[in-house]
């Protein structure tokens, strides 16, 4: 009987330095993880600058990537609009016409524009493009332009012809 008792403490035994092995190891990979952690987080985030735009191009008026694909999007607009007008005689009365204008795709009719909506009135003489955020602030101005192909941009209230010229 005493061997029974001896081989049951044995096994007890075995298991308590088993789980104590585990639990050991689980707190060096945790401790480990942490460390590494600590070690990578100046790197990265030396990476990501929080709200520095790169500007696209030389003279970029743009304040932040929101207004950079906003401004972006309104010069293919107004380019597909003059090429629209040479080919045609008249001015888009919509975007759909625009379509395959220039570089302006089907799937730029779509209003939504990320942070921007885009907003649009056509004439055959005429046309009016606005682009407003749907947040108004420093890095997310409005935006306008006619058919004069100049644009013009806003950060206090929705751009319109009287605002200033977007260098």
């Amino acid at each position: 009987m005493n061997s029974c008792a001896g081989c049951a403490r044995r096994r007890i035994s075995m298991r308590r330095s088993g789980t104590r092995f585990f639990v050991l190891f689980i707190n060096f990979a945790v401790l480990a993880t942490c460390v590494s952690m600590l070690m990578l987080a100046p790197a990265l985030t030396a990476q990501t600058p929080a709200s520095t735009y790169q500007p696209k191009f030389a003279g970029d008026p743009a304040r932040s990537e929101s207004e950079a694909a906003a401004l972006g999007y309104m010069r293919v607009v107004l380019r597909a609009q003059h090429r629209f007008e040479k080919q045609y005689g008249h001015f888009a009365t919509s975007l759909a016409e625009l379509v395959h204008s220039g570089s302006f795709t089907k799937r730029m009719v779509d209003p939504n524009r990320g942070d921007y909506t885009a907003g649009f009135k056509g004439k055959k003489d005429s046309f009016v493009l606005t682009m407003t955020p749907k947040q108004l602030d420093a890095q997310h101005r409005s935006f306008y332009a006619e058919d004069d192909g100049k644009i013009h941009g806003d950060e206090e209230k929705p751009a319109d012809a009287n605002s200033p010229i977007v260098k």
